[in-house]
Order: C-alpha cells, then sequence, then structure tokens
C-alpha cells in the first residue's frame, strides 16, 4: 500500500478540490489589493450572504482553531465562561486557544449525549451558580456536526437557543464540518444557523475541499464590532487574502461544498453499510454525517495497521473512527470494509 494512498483517519488526510486549486489560479493573476481589501474577498463575502440569506458580517481565518477562539473571545469579557459538551473540539483539541484568545474566559463543560449539549444541561450549568466568585456564563458552543459524527437537529437546536434567549447567552457554532451537516440534514443553511437562533458561525474550508481557511460569520452583526482588529492581533489578517478568499468561491459556486459533502458522507453510509452485522463489530454512535466510529478488538485494530490503514483510535475503548472525504473512492472503502470484516474473523 502506498504512502499517498487513500486514508480514512481524518478528511484533513486529502488534498485539495479541483474547484478551490481552479479559483486560487484564476486569483493568482496580476495584483490585487492587499489585507482583504480585494474583490476577491469582497466576492466571497457576497456569496455567503446570498448563501445565508443573510447581510451577516464575514471574516477569514486561516484555521479553526484561530476562527473559533476568536469568535468566543467577540462574545466574552475574560470573567466570562463559555458553556460547551465534555467531547467539543475547543475542550479536547485546541491547546486552550479559547481561554488564551479571550484573556482567560472558562469553558464550562457539561455531559454530553451522544456528542451534543442538551437544554437541560445548559440550564444547570448556567444557573449552578450566580455569585462573584464563578466565571459568568456568556455563551454556549455546539459542534455542527459532532466530533463523534452525530447531528443537530432542528428542533434540537431551536430548543437550544431558546434557552440561551432566556439565559441570556449568545450561541456559537463550531462548523468545522458544517457542509457534511447541511448534507446530512437536508436542510438550507439559514435554517440551521441565524434561523434557528445561532449567533456566529465557523464555517470550515479546510474539510470543505480547500487547502486552508475558514469563514466567520456574525449574523448578529453588533457581535463583530472591531473583529477585524482582533483578527489582525491574532496573526490571522492574511497580507494576500485573496489566497484565503477566492477559494471559497470555487467551493460555493455551484452548491460544490454540498455536493463534495453528499458524497463524503455516502461514503460513510456505505462503509457502515458494509461491515454491519459482521460479528463483534459495533457501532459506537449513529453515522449521519461522513464519519464512522466502531468498536473493534484490539487484535483486529493491529491487523488493520499492519495492512496499512490509518485511523484514529481512543485509548483503552477499542473504539476507532473513520473518516470520509470529498474525495474519498468507493473501492477504497470496499477495501477497508473487506479487512475489516477478515480482521474480525469474517
Amino acid at each position: 500500500m502506498s504512502s499517498n494512498a487513500q486514508q480514512f483517519a481524518s478528511d484533513n488526510y486529502s488534498g485539495i478540490c479541483p474547484e478551490a486549486w481552479a479559483a486560487m489560479a484564476a486569483a493568482n493573476v496580476g495584483h490585487e489589493t492587499a489585507y482583504g481589501n480585494d474583490t476577491w474577498t469582497a466576492r466571497a463575502a457576497d456569496r455567503f450572504r446570498q448563501l445565508f440569506e443573510t447581510d451577516c458580517e464575514v471574516f477569514f481565518a486561516f484555521n479553526g482553531t484561530a476562527a473559533n477562539s476568536l469568535a468566543l473571545a467577540a462574545l466574552c469579557q475574560s470573567y466570562h465562561s463559555v458553556i460547551c459538551s465534555d467531547t467539543a473540539h475547543v475542550e479536547t483539541d485546541e491547546c486552550g486557544a479559547p481561554e488564551f484568545f479571550s484573556n482567560g474566559s472558562k469553558l464550562l463543560l457539561a455531559p454530553a449525549h451522544q456528542g451534543k449539549l442538551t437544554p437541560g444541561a445548559i440550564q444547570q450549568i448556567a444557573t449552578k451558580r450566580a455569585d462573584i466568585h464563578f466565571p459568568k456564563p456568556r455563551a454556549v458552543t455546539v459542534t455542527q456536526a459532532t466530533e463523534v459524527g452525530t447531528l443537530y437537529g432542528l428542533n434540537e437546536l431551536q430548543a437550544i437557543s431558546a434557552t440561551c434567549r432566556d439565559l441570556g447567552l449568545h450561541l456559537h457554532m463550531d462548523g468545522s464540518r458544517f457542509s457534511n451537516a447541511v448534507a446530512g440534514l437536508g436542510c438550507t443553511p439559514a435554517e440551521v444557523t441565524w434561523k434557528a437562533g445561532v449567533d456566529v458561525l465557523c464555517f470550515g474550508g479546510t474539510k470543505s475541499g480547500m487547502a486552508v481557511g475558514e469563514a466567520i460569520l456574525f449574523f448578529n452583526r453588533e457581535l463583530a464590532e472591531d473583529f477585524e482588529y482582533r483578527c489582525k492581533q491574532a496573526g490571522q489578517l492574511a497580507s494576500k487574502m485573496r489566497f484565503l478568499s477566492a477559494p471559497w468561491l470555487g467551493v460555493l459556486e455551484n452548491d460544490t461544498w454540498l455536493r463534495h459533502a453528499r458524497h463524503a458522507n455516502a461514503m460513510a453510509q456505505l462503509l457502515a453499510e458494509r461491515v454491519r452485522g459482521v460479528p463483534g463489530v459495533d457501532f459506537m454512535f449513529p453515522v449521519e454525517a461522513n464519519s464512522v466510529f466502531l468498536q473493534l478488538s484490539e487484535p483486529a485494530l493491529e491487523f488493520l495497521r499492519a495492512r496499512g490503514w490509518r485511523f484514529y483510535t481512543f485509548i483503552g475503548s477499542g473504539g476507532a473512527r473513520f473518516m470520509c472525504s470529498w474525495d474519498t473512492e468507493e473501492a477504497r472503502v470496499l477495501e477497508l470494509a473487506a479487512d475489516i470484516r477478515t480482521a474480525m474473523g469474517g
């Protein structure tokens, strides 16, 4: 198995989709104004406003960690806190960046149900204490799709946003795999964000087929005050901004982002279908987006590694995550499924 063969450890393993590549090449002709004052960035921002059916504020950052952390910092003062699930990426995989960029806003963890926050958990944490010795809850962040591949349905998001309104909390959405969530839910981007009560969305570009980049959309425009200064201070103002924004035009045109996401989701469903019913193979979570979480025996995991497969595991649990991407080939899915069956003695 060659070192550049398609793998299932992460959708970050995939390359750049042709549409994003072509848009970058088109932006690489002639000179353009620097620091985001170019035509490509203006067009990309307008395209987002069209897609989401609202006049939102749009910013571009290099990666999801910066986007999430800066967005949350815009919602909070240093003495505030952010409620999130105990499996949220901002808690488990961002090296304290949300606290760092907010000068100390604390993350308050709620137990997740299949990776998701519930209104009850938010209510319990937000009302647990109201004294001056405790960081005052100010925001809630949800991950869509979640870290375990599950999706918040429209009713769930509406219930969470209603709870946030009752408690005076802002609602942030970490949309690293927002494309896969929209594809899985079959709704419009507007329906699953601002129409459901989301104040700010971080829309992931890398997992949508881009080389780099995240879009930060403030549906509540008042919360975006001076956000450009926050981006500059954090090293997120690209001097040649058109190379962050132009690929979005390629990805958003003709719903390319949605088509690629549907393909990734379909490949995850195919893998699930091909290993369902194999003795000893258990699904850890429902397959709702582009990931498949399987409980396998340790010898089976070792067999797959020896066969050259790369995937993430969870220490001590026997769980393995297999992630599909925009370019995942059906033949590779079938090959992986066959090896899983063999590994489990099928």
